[in-house]
Protein backbone atom coordinates (compact mmCIF):
# COMPACT_ATOMS: atom_id res chain seq x y z
CA UNK A 1 0.00 0.00 0.00
CA UNK A 2 1.26 3.50 -0.82
CA UNK A 3 2.46 5.55 2.12
CA UNK A 4 1.13 8.89 3.30
CA UNK A 5 3.60 10.89 1.23
CA UNK A 6 2.50 9.03 -1.91
CA UNK A 7 -1.12 9.90 -1.13
CA UNK A 8 -0.23 13.56 -0.77
CA UNK A 9 1.63 13.57 -4.06
CA UNK A 10 -1.11 11.73 -5.93
CA UNK A 11 -3.79 14.11 -4.67
CA UNK A 12 -1.66 17.13 -5.55
CA UNK A 13 -1.58 15.96 -9.17
CA UNK A 14 -5.38 16.23 -9.29
CA UNK A 15 -5.34 19.91 -8.36
CA UNK A 16 -4.88 22.36 -11.20
CA UNK A 17 -3.79 25.99 -10.79
CA UNK A 18 -6.23 28.82 -10.00
CA UNK A 19 -9.48 28.39 -11.85
CA UNK A 20 -11.73 31.08 -13.31
CA UNK A 21 -13.85 32.65 -10.59
CA UNK A 22 -11.27 32.12 -7.84
CA UNK A 23 -9.18 34.84 -6.26
CA UNK A 24 -5.67 34.70 -7.65
CA UNK A 25 -2.95 34.21 -5.07
CA UNK A 26 0.72 34.15 -6.02
CA UNK A 27 2.43 31.28 -4.18
CA UNK A 28 5.68 33.26 -4.05
CA UNK A 29 5.07 36.89 -3.23
CA UNK A 30 8.76 37.67 -3.56
CA UNK A 31 8.38 36.95 -7.28
CA UNK A 32 5.54 39.45 -7.67
CA UNK A 33 6.06 42.12 -10.32
CA UNK A 34 6.92 45.73 -9.55
CA UNK A 35 3.36 46.74 -10.37
CA UNK A 36 1.95 44.62 -7.57
CA UNK A 37 0.49 46.97 -5.00
CA UNK A 38 1.44 46.46 -1.39
CA UNK A 39 -2.24 46.67 -0.49
CA UNK A 40 -2.88 43.60 -2.68
CA UNK A 41 -0.12 41.77 -0.82
CA UNK A 42 -1.70 42.85 2.47
CA UNK A 43 -5.04 41.43 1.29
CA UNK A 44 -3.49 38.10 0.34
CA UNK A 45 -1.58 37.87 3.60
CA UNK A 46 -4.66 38.72 5.63
CA UNK A 47 -6.72 35.98 3.97
CA UNK A 48 -3.88 33.50 4.41
CA UNK A 49 -3.62 34.40 8.11
CA UNK A 50 -7.38 34.27 8.63
CA UNK A 51 -8.07 31.01 6.85
CA UNK A 52 -4.83 29.50 8.10
CA UNK A 53 -5.85 30.06 11.71
CA UNK A 54 -3.37 32.81 12.65
CA UNK A 55 -6.27 35.26 13.04
CA UNK A 56 -9.34 34.06 14.93
CA UNK A 57 -12.93 34.98 13.99
CA UNK A 58 -14.30 37.46 16.53
CA UNK A 59 -10.85 38.70 17.57
CA UNK A 60 -10.20 42.42 18.01
CA UNK A 61 -6.73 43.45 16.86
CA UNK A 62 -4.94 46.74 16.75
CA UNK A 63 -3.57 48.21 13.55
CA UNK A 64 -0.07 47.79 14.96
CA UNK A 65 -0.68 44.09 15.66
CA UNK A 66 -1.86 43.49 12.10
CA UNK A 67 1.07 45.44 10.69
CA UNK A 68 3.48 43.14 12.54
CA UNK A 69 1.52 39.98 11.77
CA UNK A 70 1.20 40.66 8.05
CA UNK A 71 4.58 42.39 7.73
CA UNK A 72 3.24 45.25 5.60
CA UNK A 73 3.47 49.05 6.00
CA UNK A 74 0.60 50.84 7.71
CA UNK A 75 -0.57 52.69 4.58
CA UNK A 76 -1.18 49.60 2.42
CA UNK A 77 -2.67 47.86 5.46
CA UNK A 78 -5.25 50.63 5.84
CA UNK A 79 -6.19 50.28 2.17
CA UNK A 80 -6.57 46.52 2.60
CA UNK A 81 -8.64 46.91 5.76
CA UNK A 82 -11.08 49.28 4.05
CA UNK A 83 -11.48 46.72 1.26
CA UNK A 84 -12.02 43.88 3.74
CA UNK A 85 -14.57 45.93 5.66
CA UNK A 86 -16.49 46.56 2.43
CA UNK A 87 -16.47 42.79 1.85
CA UNK A 88 -17.86 42.19 5.33
CA UNK A 89 -14.92 40.24 6.78
CA UNK A 90 -14.16 42.80 9.49
CA UNK A 91 -15.26 46.06 11.09
CA UNK A 92 -12.95 49.00 11.74
CA UNK A 93 -13.73 50.65 15.08
CA UNK A 94 -11.97 54.02 15.34
CA UNK A 95 -9.71 54.07 18.42
CA UNK A 96 -11.02 50.62 19.43
CA UNK A 97 -9.36 48.24 16.98
CA UNK A 98 -10.24 46.00 14.06
CA UNK A 99 -12.91 43.40 14.83
CA UNK A 100 -12.77 40.23 12.75
CA UNK A 101 -16.23 39.02 11.81
CA UNK A 102 -17.68 36.33 14.02
CA UNK A 103 -19.85 34.21 11.71
CA UNK A 104 -23.24 32.81 12.62
CA UNK A 105 -25.78 30.47 11.06
CA UNK A 106 -27.55 33.37 9.36
CA UNK A 107 -24.35 34.26 7.53
CA UNK A 108 -23.99 30.60 6.53
CA UNK A 109 -27.52 30.46 5.12
CA UNK A 110 -27.07 33.74 3.26
CA UNK A 111 -23.74 32.60 1.82
CA UNK A 112 -25.14 29.33 0.50
CA UNK A 113 -28.20 31.13 -0.81
CA UNK A 114 -25.97 33.54 -2.75
CA UNK A 115 -23.87 30.67 -4.10
CA UNK A 116 -26.99 28.86 -5.29
CA UNK A 117 -28.43 32.00 -6.89
CA UNK A 118 -25.24 32.42 -8.88
CA UNK A 119 -24.42 28.81 -9.58
CA UNK A 120 -27.87 27.57 -10.63
CA UNK A 121 -27.86 29.40 -14.00
CA UNK A 122 -24.15 28.67 -14.36
CA UNK A 123 -24.80 24.95 -13.97
CA UNK A 124 -27.52 25.03 -16.61
CA UNK A 125 -25.22 26.88 -19.00
CA UNK A 126 -22.29 24.56 -18.27
CA UNK A 127 -24.51 21.49 -18.80
CA UNK A 128 -25.70 22.86 -22.10
CA UNK A 129 -22.45 24.12 -23.58
CA UNK A 130 -19.36 22.73 -21.84
CA UNK A 131 -17.10 20.51 -23.91
CA UNK A 132 -17.55 16.83 -23.11
CA UNK A 133 -13.78 16.57 -22.69
CA UNK A 134 -13.93 19.17 -19.92
CA UNK A 135 -16.75 17.35 -18.16
CA UNK A 136 -14.94 14.03 -18.52
CA UNK A 137 -11.76 15.55 -17.08
CA UNK A 138 -13.67 16.65 -13.96
CA UNK A 139 -15.35 13.26 -13.66
CA UNK A 140 -11.98 11.48 -13.89
CA UNK A 141 -10.44 13.80 -11.27
CA UNK A 142 -13.27 13.06 -8.82
CA UNK A 143 -13.15 9.31 -9.40
CA UNK A 144 -9.38 9.29 -8.92
CA UNK A 145 -9.71 11.33 -5.72
CA UNK A 146 -12.29 8.93 -4.29
CA UNK A 147 -10.09 5.95 -5.14
CA UNK A 148 -7.08 7.62 -3.51
CA UNK A 149 -8.73 8.61 -0.21
CA UNK A 150 -11.10 5.67 0.33
CA UNK A 151 -9.83 3.72 3.32
CA UNK A 152 -6.72 5.86 3.70
CA UNK A 153 -5.38 8.06 6.49
CA UNK A 154 -6.83 11.54 6.14
CA UNK A 155 -4.48 14.29 7.29
CA UNK A 156 -4.18 18.03 6.73
CA UNK A 157 -2.51 17.65 3.34
CA UNK A 158 -5.34 15.48 2.03
CA UNK A 159 -7.90 17.92 3.46
CA UNK A 160 -6.30 20.83 1.60
CA UNK A 161 -6.22 18.83 -1.63
CA UNK A 162 -9.87 17.81 -1.24
CA UNK A 163 -10.91 21.40 -0.56
CA UNK A 164 -8.95 22.54 -3.61
CA UNK A 165 -10.71 20.02 -5.87
CA UNK A 166 -14.06 21.10 -4.39
CA UNK A 167 -13.28 24.74 -5.23
CA UNK A 168 -11.97 23.75 -8.65
CA UNK A 169 -15.25 22.02 -9.55
CA UNK A 170 -17.46 24.93 -8.49
CA UNK A 171 -15.12 27.51 -10.05
CA UNK A 172 -15.30 25.72 -13.41
CA UNK A 173 -19.09 25.81 -13.23
CA UNK A 174 -19.38 29.48 -12.21
CA UNK A 175 -16.88 30.42 -14.93
CA UNK A 176 -19.50 29.39 -17.50
CA UNK A 177 -21.23 32.71 -16.84
CA UNK A 178 -18.11 34.60 -18.00
CA UNK A 179 -19.20 37.43 -15.71
CA UNK A 180 -16.56 39.16 -13.57
CA UNK A 181 -19.23 40.61 -11.27
CA UNK A 182 -20.56 37.11 -10.60
CA UNK A 183 -16.98 35.92 -10.02
CA UNK A 184 -16.46 38.61 -7.39
CA UNK A 185 -19.76 37.95 -5.60
CA UNK A 186 -19.12 34.21 -5.64
CA UNK A 187 -15.61 34.59 -4.23
CA UNK A 188 -17.01 36.72 -1.40
CA UNK A 189 -19.65 34.09 -0.58
CA UNK A 190 -16.93 31.41 -0.55
CA UNK A 191 -14.90 33.48 1.91
CA UNK A 192 -17.89 33.60 4.25
CA UNK A 193 -18.41 29.84 4.00
CA UNK A 194 -14.73 29.27 4.80
CA UNK A 195 -15.04 31.66 7.76
CA UNK A 196 -18.02 29.74 9.13
CA UNK A 197 -16.24 26.42 8.71
CA UNK A 198 -13.16 27.83 10.43
CA UNK A 199 -15.15 29.15 13.38
CA UNK A 200 -17.09 25.90 13.79
CA UNK A 201 -13.92 23.80 13.55
CA UNK A 202 -15.26 22.11 10.42
CA UNK A 203 -13.02 19.27 9.38
CA UNK A 204 -12.98 17.24 6.22
CA UNK A 205 -12.94 13.49 6.73
CA UNK A 206 -12.78 10.60 4.32
CA UNK A 207 -16.55 10.06 4.62
CA UNK A 208 -17.39 13.76 4.09
CA UNK A 209 -15.00 14.05 1.15
CA UNK A 210 -16.45 10.97 -0.56
CA UNK A 211 -20.02 12.20 -0.03
CA UNK A 212 -19.08 15.59 -1.47
CA UNK A 213 -17.37 14.09 -4.52
CA UNK A 214 -20.23 11.66 -5.19
CA UNK A 215 -22.63 14.61 -5.14
CA UNK A 216 -20.37 16.38 -7.64
CA UNK A 217 -20.36 13.25 -9.80
CA UNK A 218 -24.18 13.21 -9.82
CA UNK A 219 -24.15 16.79 -11.10
CA UNK A 220 -21.49 15.99 -13.69
CA UNK A 221 -23.34 12.88 -14.89
CA UNK A 222 -26.43 14.99 -15.60
CA UNK A 223 -24.26 17.60 -17.32
CA UNK A 224 -22.70 14.95 -19.51
CA UNK A 225 -26.19 13.86 -20.59
CA UNK A 226 -26.95 17.52 -21.38
CA UNK A 227 -29.85 17.24 -18.94
CA UNK A 228 -29.90 20.80 -17.62
CA UNK A 229 -32.91 20.26 -15.34
CA UNK A 230 -31.33 17.22 -13.68
CA UNK A 231 -28.01 19.06 -13.29
CA UNK A 232 -29.75 21.96 -11.58
CA UNK A 233 -31.70 19.62 -9.28
CA UNK A 234 -28.52 17.71 -8.36
CA UNK A 235 -26.77 21.00 -7.64
CA UNK A 236 -29.58 22.15 -5.33
CA UNK A 237 -29.46 18.83 -3.45
CA UNK A 238 -25.68 19.15 -3.12
CA UNK A 239 -25.89 22.66 -1.65
CA UNK A 240 -28.58 21.58 0.81
CA UNK A 241 -26.40 18.73 2.08
CA UNK A 242 -23.24 20.84 2.05
CA UNK A 243 -24.91 23.48 4.20
CA UNK A 244 -26.01 20.79 6.66
CA UNK A 245 -22.43 19.50 6.80
CA UNK A 246 -21.11 23.01 7.43
CA UNK A 247 -23.63 23.34 10.29
CA UNK A 248 -22.45 20.03 11.72
CA UNK A 249 -25.83 18.34 11.22
CA UNK A 250 -24.47 15.48 9.07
Amino acid sequence: MADKSDLRGDLAELIAGPEPGERRHRPDEAAAGDDDRLSDIALRRFRKALFGGAIEPGAVLSQAELTRLLDVPVGPLRDALRHLQAEGLLTIHPRSGIEIRKPDLELLRHSYQMRLILERPAARLFADSARLAEIDELIDAHRQAIALIDGREFGDDAARAVEALDRRFHARVIAALANPLADSAYAQALDFVRLVRLDRLYRYSTAIAIRTFNEHLAILAAMRRRDVAAAEAALEAHFSRAMQRAMGIV
